[in-house]
């Protein structure tokens, strides 16, 4: 009687115990095994340079009070007051901080909001305001 219960007890419990150790064996064979990629292309494509400082300049500048709507920031996530400086997305009119904008578009030329890439039209057809 008390080897079957000692039984029914421990015998989940080294079930377990081997489950786990073998599972353990495939994380440590996985991880040391690893072999890089064959092909020359990364897995995820490296996004392109940002804007610089003269592209920059040439993207529409406005203030909070001429927003219509979203005046959040979608980079800091702070509102944008009436009276600070933001800068509008053209095309897709995503309006940011001027500095939160400036941070991102001059490390990445998508709209933080819906990633749609700046046309490079935008620069070579306006002259800086």
């Amino acid at each position: 009687m008390i080897d079957s219960v000692l039984l029914a007890l421990f015998l989940p419990c080294i079930g377990m115990s081997a489950v786990f150790i073998v599972y353990m064996c495939l994380l440590w064979y996985a991880t040391t095994h690893h072999r890089p990629p064959t092909h020359a292309q990364p897995v995820k494509p490296v996004p392109d340079k940002g804007l610089s400082p003269l592209e920059l300049d040439k993207l529409p500048k406005i203030t909070g009070k001429e927003l219509v709507h979203a005046t959040e920031c979608a980079v800091c996530l702070d509102e944008i007051e009436n009276d600070q400086p933001a800068r509008l997305v053209p095309g897709c009119n995503h309006a940011f901080h001027l500095q939160c904008a400036d941070t991102w578009l001059s490390n990445h030329p998508l709209c933080p909001v819906c990633r749609a890439k700046l046309d490079p039209q935008i620069f070579t057809s306006q002259s800086p305001c």
